[in-house]
């Protein structure tokens, strides 16, 4: 996020890092054309990069990979030595080693990653891709300036149970408030991320214990490879079993299941089991994979006994899904502003009083945990 001074200047100033000239000139014309965001300096390569950072000061950095002298990820690193909370965005390839590299990354502490276009046709085309990714991630990044706040809080919803965590925390809802009675134990979650995401899920994934008696289903907005990738690297540290999700997949109690890149991920109940489906319907909020996807079919299955997770993440996707899930007596968990890397998702969510709870990242597997594990609860207890 950016700090300090950038609540006093008009501009988020960056340096642009690559070591092709015409990448270069393209991120920087591309950035020149956007009046809240001005271009300081460039650099040809990673060693450049390091020592321009202390002469220009800049508010983001972008960063390639793949460079002579230092690389993307031996600049990302010494970067972190000596400016720990300056953004960094990297720029990656739609290709398997790129999604390692990616991943890798956000591991070593890059804020996000755009795509670099390839085979698009003209430069034009390249201009228009890298705006459309590039901006909107620059400026959720720097503090949220230029991103829409989320609408006032509603009224109250009542909670479930206490959980973990600190005494102050948010519980809002829609929905007006109920009497007593019994809350079932959720028969499933589904969590929507995106920016910050992987490291998130990284941490809250690996604490869920390998007994845990409901699926998972995840949207994390990532390309094709990405998230498989992304399964492939979080089934290694969870006692849970993470997979891609594949079409027609029997749904098994202790999986997690994460949406494939430019997939909606679904569900349906065929007889007495529950399967994956996928589909390329169009996008919703400029995803695919949605969240709202995800929560809209996932509630329809799961009714009152599912619990919505959502994490850090730009934009308003999970909103109207959290929603749906509120209508039919679900109930829905949002990640603190403290610990999002974009507080836009859960912000959304957790203002428009869709929440039982909001809490910091590392307090949400253990009310997960406790939720599912609980049998009954009771309501306004």
């Amino acid at each position: 996020r950016c700090l300090g001074r950038m609540a006093l200047t008009k501009t988020i100033d960056v340096l642009v890092v690559d070591d092709a000239v015409v990448v270069r000139r393209i991120v920087s014309d591309v950035l020149a054309g956007d009046p809240e965001i001005r271009v300081i300096g460039t650099a040809a390569n990673g060693r450049i990069a390091v020592q321009k950072l202390a002469q220009i000061k800049p508010d983001l950095v972008t960063l390639d990979f793949e460079m002579p002298e230092m690389d993307g990820l031996q600049t990302l690193k010494a970067i972190r030595q000596t400016h720990p909370r300056l953004p960094v965005i990297m720029f990656s390839t739609l290709t398997a080693r790129g999604a390692v590299e990616t991943l890798d990354a956000l591991a070593a502490g890059a804020s996000d990653y755009v795509t670099k276009p390839a085979n698009v046709g003209s430069v034009t085309e390249a201009q228009n891709r890298i705006r459309e990714q590039l901006i909107p991630k620059i400026k959720a990044l720097c503090g949220g300036r230029f991103v829409q706040a989320p609408p006032a809080p509603q009224a109250a919803r009542p909670a479930a149970a206490p959980g973990p965590g600190p005494a102050a925390v948010a519980r809002t809802s829609v929905r007006p408030a109920v009497g007593h009675g019994l809350v079932p134990a959720p028969d499933a979650v589904a969590i929507g991320v995106s920016t910050g995401g992987p490291n998130a899920l990284a941490e809250l994934l690996p604490q869920l214990p390998g007994t845990l008696p409901v699926p998972v289903f995840i949207v994390q907005h990532m390309p094709p490879m990405f998230t498989r990738m992304l399964a492939e690297r979080l089934n290694e540290q969870c006692a849970l079993q993470v997979v891609e999700a594949q079409a027609g997949m029997v749904v098994k109690p202790g999986t997690i299941y994460i949406a494939p890149g430019d997939y909606h991920l679904t569900i349906e109940r065929r007889g007495t089991q529950v399967v994956t489906a996928l589909n390329q319907e169009p996008q919703e909020n400029s995803c695919r994979p949605a969240v709202d996807v995800l929560f809209r079919s996932v509630s329809a299955v799961y009714g009152d006994r599912l619990l919505g997770v959502v994490l850090t993440g730009m934009g308003q996707d999970g909103l109207r899904g959290s929603e749906e899930i509120c209508r039919r007596n679900g109930h829905v968990l949002a990640q603190d502003q403290a610990t999002s890397v974009v507080w836009g998702m859960p912000g959304f969510v957790a203002q428009a009083g869709l929440t039982d709870a909001v809490l910091p990242l590392g307090h949400i597997a253990a009310e997960i945990t406790r939720r599912c594990s609980a049998g009954a609860l009771r309501r306004g207890a």
